[in-house]
């Protein structure tokens, strides 16, 4: 059977099961493209952002380190404070920015794969040292990707650069013509600028990865339809194994149906094939609900359970099929059978009042009508 398994092509997409068992095993797509895009764009951008606020707070920072008297500079407990405060100033002045960092680097997995934390896909495994392996996977169709992706990388990033240079050269060679300070800071705007192109330049391969990542990981996934098979029996079981659940279940729904069959006010039939047991109560019900139905024997076994236990039973063909047909268990009757129905438990009631000298014997059994579109033919299903 393994044999025949490898042989076979698995052209099957993945199923549910198989994506589920992947990821917990910590197989999901992964572009580290994208990720790493998302790290240098954010980065660049909040440079930018908080780069003149940052720049000025690390140079009042630099005066207060040189604005120090000669005399402190030979005691160590005050330069030991010194130290700290300008430690703790400089944290304060860039930890916006490397909250921001941070941020994009936790936010960049959920491009493609998700947060996820697995301790399988950090367990050693020892065919990574295969060496057969090894050089399989150097010569592997994703490697030729990666190595397309380097000189992609390359050549975009080389080329934005080229275009950067262009777009600021005259500004660049004014500078020269500037004071210190404006000069210092035209070439800063330039650099930041400049970076956060390069970096955007990143994204063209980030978003040509992330595609061929999401393919490349179902194609690894892909299934044959043996191994279809062989997961749907592990999930849903053998189909001998089903039959039995539900053959249980069924007799356990029918122990109960029948453990209910001493609560009917009355069990009307066909006489033999069909059998309902039903109950209603003023008080407690809108409608008369069904307690129990069945044909044949089980149908049977409803007839000897209500003389066992003195429930009132009347034989009404016609209803009796169009109870069984459309009424549920354990649920109030069809509207249309209402009446119908109502006309049994009078009658019903009336000859237990005649049984126990009460009242008269009714006259006649009820008409009990019911209409068209519930009737069901007598030789249907038989």
């Amino acid at each position: 059977m393994a044999e025949e398994d490898s042989s076979q092509e698995k052209s099957e997409e993945p199923t549910s099961r198989r994506l589920e068992k992947a990821r917990e095993e910590g197989q999901v797509p992964r572009s580290k493209e994208l990720a790493t895009t998302a790290v240098l764009v954010i980065g660049a951008a909040g440079l930018i952002a908080f780069g003149p606020w940052m720049a000025d707070y690390m140079a009042g920072i630099a005066r207060y380190g040189f604005d120090i008297e000669r005399s402190a500079v030979f005691d160590t407990s005050v330069m030991s404070r010194h130290l700290g405060a300008s430690l703790e100033d400089s944290i304060y002045a860039i930890a916006p920015w490397l909250v921001l960092v941070l941020v994009a680097a936790i936010a960049g997995p959920l491009g493609i794969g998700g947060w996820l934390f697995s301790t399988k896909a950090i367990a050693p495994k020892l065919e990574r040292l295969d060496p057969l392996k090894g050089l399989k996977r150097m010569f592997s169709m994703n490697s030729l990707v990666e190595l397309i992706k380097a000189w992609a990388k390359v050549i975009v990033v080389g080329l934005v650069a080229w275009l950067v240079m262009a777009f600021f050269f005259e500004e660049a060679m004014n500078l020269k013509r500037k004071a210190l300070e404006p000069a210092i800071q035209g070439a800063v705007d330039i650099i930041l600028w400049s970076v956060l192109a390069l970096c955007l330049s990143t994204l063209v391969i980030a978003i040509a990865d992330v595609p061929w990542q999401i393919y490349s990981h179902t194609k690894k996934l892909r299934m044959s339809m043996q191994e279809i098979k062989d997961e749907y029996k592990e999930t849903e079981g053998k189909p001998e194994v089903k039959a039995k659940v539900r053959q249980l279940q069924r007799e356990a729904a029918q122990r109960q149906m029948m453990g209910s069959v001493p609560d009917a006010d009355v069990v009307i039939t066909n006489p033999t094939h069909y059998a309902v047991a039903l109950q209603y109560s003023a008080d407690a019900m809108t409608a008369p609900v069904m307690l129990a139905k069945g044909s044949d024997q089980v149908a049977q076994k409803i007839q000897e359970i209500a003389r066992e236990h003195n429930i009132p039973r009347m034989q009404a063909p016609p209803l009796a099929r169009a109870l069984f047909a459309h009424a549920k268990i354990g649920e109030e009757i069809p509207e249309g059978l209402y009446v119908a129905v109502a006309q049994v438990l009078a009658y019903v009631y009336q000859m237990d009042m005649y049984a126990k000298g009460r009242g008269p014997k009714p006259e006649r059994k009820p008409d009990m009508p019911i209409p068209r579109d519930l009737r069901v033919d007598p030789d249907a299903g038989r």
